[in-house]
C-alpha cells in the first residue's frame, strides 16, 4: 500500500472574514471573532487584499465526524486554540441546531466507539455532551459462525476494563463535538460549500484583483494553498485538512493515488426493536457475510448485516415481517446449528484447549435477544477497502475516509479517523511549540508515519477476517473454529485481542 505521489501546495496573503453563517446557535454568537454579515464576494475579496489580512491557518474540508474531531481537538489545546480555521462543507447540520427527541427510535446510522476513542473524546471535553443524549456501553461481546464449530465471548474485565465501547448514533457524536467547540472561543469559520479547485499563487507579491491571476499546479512550489468553493467563494490557507470521506475531493485534487479493491458486497443497516434490554454487541459469520447485533438502548439495537448485492436489494425490499424472521434467523439456527451442540461436548479435535477449563455462565454461549420488529428504514451501501499511498505533502493532509475505508466488519472505520484527528492536532502542536510552519511536509509526515502503519495494521486484519469468513470450505471450517476456541480458552491471547481492538494499538497476539 506504498506509493509515493507527494503534491505540494502553497502561497497567498489574505484571509477571509467570515461570508456565511457560523453555527446558527446561541453559543455560536459567542464565538470569538465570528460575524455573520454577508459581504458581496467582490468586496469581500477587495478588502482583504487592500488590508493584507492573514489566511487560515487550516481549513478543513468535511465536516463530519472526523473532520469535527480534528477542529475541537485544535480548540482544545493551548498552542492550537489561537489558530484561525476554516471549515468547508455544504452539510446543513453544521449550521443549524440539531434536534434530538428521545422519543424517535435510534437512527440506523451509528458507530461503535472504543475505549481508546472515549478517553480522546473526554479529553477535549466532548464526551460530556454525548453522555447527555442516547448512548448505549457495553462489556460483552459474542462472536461465532454458522458451522457451529466455535465461538468467542469477549468480557471488559478481561482486560481491566469497565466496557469494552459504546455505540452512539453518528448525529450525536457530531452534535456533541459541535457543542464542545461553539463552548470555546475558537476562531472558526463555516463555509456551507464545496471544495471545487486547489492551485497556487507564486508569491503574495503576485496575488492581484483577478482571481484567476498567476495560478500554478498543485505540483509547484509556494506557500500557501487557494482553494475555490462552489458558490463562487474563495480562501487562502496554510494547510488544507482532507476530512471528506472515501471519496475526497482533496485527495484528487492533490494527487494522491490509492490502492483498493471492492468486496462485492453490500451492507445493510437498520434499527431493531426487543421486548427485553440488549446490553450485549453480538456478531455472527454467515456464508455470505456477517451479521452484526448491536445493543442501542431502550430495548432497540443496531443491525449490520453484509451480504452479497442481490440479497441486499431483496432484503431491503421485502416486507418487514419477513426480515424481521429473516433476522432472527441469521443470529439464531439459520444455515447451522449453535456452537454449544454435541459437536463441542467432549471427546472432539477442539478438547485440547479447554483441559481442565471450566467455563463460568458469562463465558458460555447464548442466544441473542430475538428481534420484535423493524424501527427504521433499511439502508445498504457497497463496501469496499481503499488506502491512500500516501497521508501527506506540502499544505495538505489526509485523515479519516479520506485516507482509509475498510469493511464494517469490527465497527473500526470512525476510531481509526478519530486516531488520526487527534494525532494531527497533537503533531501540529508540537510543530508550532517549536517554529515549524504548520504546512511544513516535513513535520506532516510525522502524523504519517505515525498513523498509516497503525492503520495499515488494522485494515490486514479487517480484510483477512473478510477472505477468511468468506469461503465455506470444510478445512478453513475447521481453522476458523480452532481460531475461535483459541480465543475463548487461551486467555493472554483473548486479552491481546481484546485490548487492540479497545484501541490499544498492539498486534493481537500473545503478550
Amino acid at each position: 500500500m506504498n506509493g509515493v505521489i507527494a503534491r505540494k501546495l502553497a502561497v497567498n496573503v489574505s484571509r477571509l472574514k467570515v461570508r456565511h453563517k457560523l453555527f446558527c446557535t446561541d453559543a455560536a454568537t459567542r464565538v470569538s471573532g465570528s460575524n455573520c454579515s454577508q459581504p458581496s464576494p467582490e468586496h469581500k475579496q477587495k478588502h482583504d487584499f487592500t488590508n493584507n489580512m492573514e489566511p487560515y491557518d487550516i481549513a478543513i474540508v468535511g465536516g463530519g465526524m472526523v473532520g469535527m474531531a480534528l477542529a475541537c481537538s485544535l480548540a482544545s489545546m493551548p498552542l492550537t486554540k489561537h489558530l484561525n480555521v476554516a471549515i468547508i462543507d455544504s452539510n446543513p447540520a453544521l449550521g443549524s441546531r440539531l434536534c434530538f427527541n428521545k422519543e424517535d427510535p435510534p437512527n440506523p446510522r451509528v458507530s461503535t466507539v472504543t475505549p481508546a476513542s472515549i478517553s480522546l473524546f473526554k479529553d477535549v471535553g466532548a464526551w460530556q455532551y454525548v453522555e447527555q443524549h442516547r448512548h448505549a456501553y457495553f462489556d460483552k461481546m459474542q462472536v461465532w459462525d454458522y458451522t457451529g464449530l466455535g465461538y468467542t465471548r469477549y468480557n471488559a474485565r478481561d482486560i481491566n476494563k469497565e466496557v469494552l465501547g459504546c455505540v452512539v448514533e453518528n448525529k450525536v457524536l457530531h452534535g456533541s463535538l459541535l457543542s464542545c467547540i461553539e463552548s470555546t472561543d475558537f476562531q472558526k469559520t463555516i463555509y456551507p460549500s464545496r471544495l471545487t479547485s486547489m492551485t497556487l499563487v507564486p508569491s503574495p507579491s503576485s496575488i492581484g484583483m483577478d482571481s484567476t491571476s498567476s495560478r500554478t499546479p498543485l505540483s509547484s512550489q509556494g506557500h500557501l494553498a487557494k482553494l475555490e468553493l462552489s458558490d463562487g467563494n474563495s480562501l487562502y490557507t496554510k494547510l488544507v485538512v482532507g476530512a471528506d470521506g472515501g471519496k475526497s475531493r482533496v485527495r484528487e485534487l492533490a494527487g494522491f493515488k490509492t490502492t483498493g479493491w471492492n468486496y462485492s458486497q453490500n451492507a445493510i443497516i437498520c434499527t431493531v426493536e426487543h421486548s427485553v434490554e440488549n446490553r450485549c454487541a453480538w456478531q455472527r459469520f454467515l456464508p455470505a457475510g456477517p451479521i452484526a447485533l448491536l445493543p442501542m438502548g431502550d430495548h432497540f439495537s443496531n443491525i449490520v448485516w453484509t451480504m452479497n448485492p442481490k440479497e441486499s436489494t431483496n432484503r431491503k425490499l421485502m416486507n418487514e415481517d419477513d426480515f424481521v424472521k429473516d433476522v432472527n434467523n441469521a443470529l439464531d439456527c439459520g444455515y447451522g446449528p449453535h456452537p454449544n451442540s454435541d459437536l463441542l461436548r467432549g471427546g472432539d479435535i477442539f478438547s485440547w484447549p479447554r483441559a481442565g477449563v471450566t467455563l463460568s455462565p458469562n463465558e458460555c454461549f447464548e442466544v441473542p435477544p430475538k428481534v420484535i420488529k423493524l424501527a427504521s428504514e433499511r439502508m445498504a451501501f457497497p463496501l469496499s477497502l481503499m488506502h491512500a499511498n500516501n497521508y501527506a505533502s506540502k499544505h495538505v493532509v489526509l485523515i479519516g475516509d479520506a485516507a482509509h475505508t475498510v469493511h464494517p466488519l469490527a465497527g473500526q472505520g470512525v476510531n481509526m479517523g478519530f486516531g488520526d484527528a487527534f494525532a494531527l492536532s497533537r503533531i501540529i502542536a508540537e510543530g508550532i511549540a517549536v517554529g515549524s510552519d504548520i504546512g511544513e511536509v516535513t513535520m506532516l509526515k510525522k502524523y504519517e508515519a505515525e498513523r498509516k502503519p497503525a492503520n495499515i495494521m488494522m485494515m490486514a486484519i479487517l480484510d483477512g477476517f473478510q477472505k477468511a469468513y468468506s469461503v465455506d470450505f470444510g478445512p478453513l471450517n475447521i481453522l476458523r473454529a480452532a481460531a475461535f476456541h483459541g480465543a475463548q480458552y487461551i486467555s493472554p491471547l483473548r486479552r491481546s485481542i481484546i485490548s487492540y481492538a479497545s484501541g490499544e494499538q498492539r498486534l493481537p497476539l500473545f503478550s
